[in-house]
């Protein structure tokens, strides 16, 4: 019976407390729902009331006296509890396209005014307000200035090349909003027309007012063919340098060493060159390297099964896969095709993962299209002329089997040709478009002749022998005839600048971009090689001084032994008669 009892009573309690609980809560969201509605019929009286004051007729924007603030105020009240219509507030540019005069409209406020004044309070002026209500109001109402619309932007299908990840394309005039890339590294290779852009890397960087990674002690190359370490760069290891933003020499390459050197962000680019006719400019060029010194022709050294090639002596990398060599990579092919495919497969991956962008040597306007947009250069910056290129008179065409040879001589460096060739044209659909493409190679092509027939004297390029400048001269190597330019005369100083560093060669540039980093290195290299021609020049004249006194004492002692030889001969007659 007690349980019975206490257990009737905690249900009791329990049932009590769930009641109030409920209606404590629904109390609650009661008071959170009328103090909504009260916020936001206050906000909506008070941006009628700010309409209200800018929407006020001329005649009410004068200056307001003390006597008429209370007025004002009552009026403003008035809006609080209830809108009005504001179409008699409204300011029209034609009177007569106002239906109403001005008495009436003053009528229309009065007739408010009085009807809210029996019902609605005024409210008291405020202290902080007099300084707004005393100032004059001008004669037309100001509509606020609301912020210019912006044209969304939509960014472009994702893709897989690293060079356009953060480009944005504008729906405005279709064009790629990207900012220009100055850590740039170009791997030069050989016989590929890679001087010509390092020419144009060296011009923008030296406008840009840029830092190369230039050869340590004056070098032309980072100490090629040895691989790449960071401290081939001139101011590594003295670390003089804080940043440096283009690196284009030549150099076998090395990831790890390179990016020690450069900063995270850098933009990595090469250029290719079918290796057929690269194969024959490099015979041309490198005749006096041991696999090609004891053979006539290249026709030769290929029937020969290249007999004369051996890998281990000292520059024959250039007599085979000399592009995958320059890629840092092993350029020994495969005898059998298996071990060939994995092998060709490997060393593509390298280059792909090391390298965004590889340019084509025989698309080559077409080549600097697409490095001006991958770069987020202008068509002006990649303007060149051919540099470091033979007569063609030093050219010899090849036949069709002597080509096929040479695709399986270089059977690695052919493989790589083909691979980025295709992914080549894939890139510029996937980006530009061949319609596209074509225009601005059109335009290029335009800008690069009103160049030619600006800057250079005879309109092209011309043999070494008549080049005047000579220190425009090109460096000559092997039996190849690398030609030159000439400018023209007459011009005024800043277009002769713009094309002379047109047509400087590369180690001439490279040494002006040097003595520009480092003068002091510069300098005092100068010096010590002034020092050293002194002392040669000095032992030459000694050598020259000793020989000379040595040839005037023979020619004495020769003498004295003649005259001897008459006077023994003169007194052996005298006894004789």
């Amino acid at each position: 019976m007690v349980q019975r009892c206490v257990r009737a009573a905690c249900c009791s309690r329990m049932r009590f407390m769930w009641f109030s609980l409920m209606f404590l809560t629904v109390l609650c969201v009661a008071l959170q729902m009328m103090g909504v509605a009260r916020q936001a019929r206050s906000s909506k009286e008070l941006k009628l009331v700010s309409e209200q004051l800018v929407r006020m007729p001329a005649e009410m924007h004068g200056p307001i006296k003390n006597r008429d603030r209370k007025n004002l105020w009552t009026v403003s009240a008035a809006i609080f509890e209830e809108p009005v219509d504001q179409q008699p507030f409204i300011q029209r540019k034609d009177k007569s396209e106002n239906p109403h005069s001005e008495e009436e409209r003053v009528q229309v406020l009065e007739d408010t005014r009085k009807k809210r004044s029996s019902t609605t309070k005024a409210a008291p002026p405020i202290e902080a307000n007099k300084l707004w209500l005393d100032q004059d109001f001008p004669k037309k109402p100001q509509r606020p200035d609301f912020p210019k619309r912006i044209p969304k932007m939509k960014t472009p299908p994702p893709s897989d090349d690293k060079a356009d990840k953060h480009a944005v394309k504008s729906l405005v005039d279709d064009t790629v909003m990207c900012q220009p890339k100055n850590h740039i590294v170009f791997l030069k290779t050989h016989k590929t027309a890679s001087s010509t852009i390092l020419n144009i890397l060296y011009r923008y960087g030296e406008s840009h007012n840029l830092t190369f990674a230039l050869p340590a002690k004056m070098q032309s190359q980072l100490f090629y063919p040895i691989f790449f370490a960071a401290h081939f760069v001139e101011g590594v290891r003295s670390r003089s340098v804080k940043e440096f933003h283009i690196l284009c020499n030549h150099m076998r390459f090395r990831s790890q060493e390179v990016r020690k050197v450069m900063p995270k962000d850098t933009f990595y680019f090469s250029i290719l060159r079918n290796p057929v006719a690269m194969m024959e400019s490099l015979f041309v060029y490198y005749k006096s390297i041991p696999a090609f010194r004891g053979v006539k022709s290249l026709e030769e050294f290929l029937i020969q099964g290249g007999r004369s090639y051996n890998a281990s002596v000292p520059y024959n990398h250039y007599a085979r896969n000399i592009l995958t060599f320059d890629f840092g990579l092993d350029n020994t092919a495969p005898k059998s095709d298996t071990e060939l495919d994995k092998r060709s497969a490997e060393v593509i991956a390298a280059v792909e993962r090391d390298f965004p962008l590889i340019l084509i040597s025989e698309y080559f306007d077409e080549s600097l299209v697409l490095l001006k947009h991958a770069l987020c250069w202008s068509l002006d910056d990649v303007l060149s002329f051919r540099l470091n290129s033979r007569s063609e008179r030093s050219r010899r065409p090849l036949r069709t089997e002597t080509a096929e040879r040479l695709k399986e001589w270089n059977s690695l460096d052919w493989r790589l040709y083909q691979h980025f060739n295709a992914t080549f044209w894939k890139r510029i659909e996937s980006t530009l478009g061949r319609v596209k493409l074509q225009q601005e190679v059109i335009l290029l092509r335009a800008k690069r002749r009103k160049l030619e027939k600006t800057c250079l004297q005879e309109g092209g390029a011309v043999d070494p022998a008549q080049v005047q400048d000579s220190s425009l001269k090109p460096f000559q190597y092997g039996v190849a005839v690398i030609q030159g330019y000439n400018l023209r005369l007459g011009l005024n100083n800043d277009t002769r600048q713009l094309c002379q560093r047109l047509i400087t060669p590369e180690l001439q540039y490279t040494s002006a971009l040097y003595t520009k980093q480092f003068p002091q290195l510069s300098a005092a290299a100068a010096a010590k090689k002034k020092i050293g021609v002194s002392r040669s020049t000095a032992v030459h004249r000694a050598v020259e001084r000793n020989v000379e006194t040595n040839v005037h004492t023979a020619m004495m002692n020769k003498t004295s032994h003649n005259n001897t030889n008459k006077v023994s001969m003169h007194e052996q007659l005298k006894q004789f008669s």
